[in-house]
């Protein structure tokens, strides 16, 4: 397995493990020890990296994610990567989810994240800490002098900016270097290609979330599919409605044609042209099965050249495509 780095010098696993879907967003949550050993055996598979956050929980336990993670990774601590994420909440008043999202990136709040956090993954460091969303009311400046702050204290070792955008990007990197932006990517969602040369310039890796748009990309969702909407995101998501799924199927054919040629399948694809197009790129799927977590990350052993990459965006560039989920909406506090 060939690590791929983040930043300067953070290596990782080329695929990651992210680990939200096991406590909130995809349904039920998965019952806890069953989590805690697929968790386990995607490590042996050969994942070292795992994402987290302490807003991913359940109805009964808000910070359910991070316990979780702290249980199944604890006695390998030293051999993974944990990535975290502090500075969100969510306004349930709105009475439907995915609820609107709140940040707060307060020194005073990252503070207190910090050292709960660090409680609840039963750990001394965080190795990757994320500000979960920019927040207006605070400047990056500020932000980042915190981050520089909790480093010297040896409380995180590298710090990243999630959804992060150009300019608040290069502001927060001037005071302490940002190692990682972790944002929303995928074949359906590809507005933040503008921020590779940033990235390359910088030194800043990328995380890929939602790679999938949230699993439609797999082609494992047809018409007539039906969500729980009280515990799943993907029914309030546009890329699943009937409509949808008709007015998709060109990219799903371009994507189980690339699949054959590959002897690989559709997900394997759309990792595979993120993996190949840069190699600061590491793109975290969730899955709660163990032969799904194989096949994300087996896909990091297809290789697809600089023209196949440039081939497929530029079908990807003309094929049409429905609306697809962007994330919550973000209000101020």
């Amino acid at each position: 397995m060939n690590n791929r780095v983040l930043g300067q010098d953070l290596a990782v696993s080329p695929v990651g493990l992210g680990c939200m879907g096991f406590s909130h967003g995809y349904g039920a949550a998965t019952e806890e020890k069953e989590a805690e050993e697929l968790i386990r055996k995607a490590y042996d598979l050969g994942y070292t990296f795992f994402d987290t956050a302490e807003v991913y929980g359940t109805e009964d336990d808000p910070h359910h994610n991070e316990k979780l993670v702290g249980r199944a990774l604890h006695d390998i601590r030293d051999r993974v990567v944990i990535a975290s994420k502090f500075g969100l909440s969510f306004d349930k008043s709105a009475g439907k989810a995915p609820y609107p999202l709140i940040p707060d990136a307060r020194p005073e709040t990252i503070r207190r994240s910090v050292e709960e956090s660090l409680e609840r993954l039963n750990t001394d460091h965080i190795d990757l800490y994320f500000q979960h969303r920019i927040d207006p009311e605070v400047s990056p400046e500020e932000v980042a002098g915190t981050m520089a702050d909790l480093i010297k204290e040896g409380k995180i070792t590298y710090w990243g900016i999630s959804e992060a955008n150009e300019a608040y990007l290069r502001r927060a990197n001037a005071v302490c270097h940002v190692t990682a932006v972790e944002n929303r990517y995928s074949m359906m969602a590809r507005q933040y290609e503008a921020l590779f040369p940033v990235l390359e310039e910088l030194q800043v890796g990328f995380i890929a979330f939602s790679l999938m748009a949230n699993g439609f990309l797999t082609g494992k969702y047809g018409k007539g599919q039906h969500f729980d909407a009280a515990t799943d995101y993907r029914a309030a998501m546009p890329q699943f409605t009937d409509a949808a799924v008709e007015q998709n199927q060109r990219l799903l054919q371009l994507l189980n044609d690339l699949a054959a040629e590959k002897s690989a399948t559709p997900a394997q694809i759309s990792l595979a042209w993120m993996l190949n197009k840069k190699p600061w790129i590491v793109p975290i799927p969730g899955s709660r099965k163990l032969s799904r977590m194989e096949e994300n990350f087996h896909a990091s052993d297809i290789v697809l050249t600089k023209d196949e990459v440039a081939a497929i965006d530029k079908a990807l560039d003309g094929v049409g495509m429905s609306a697809v989920f962007g994330g919550s909406r973000v209000k101020r506090r």
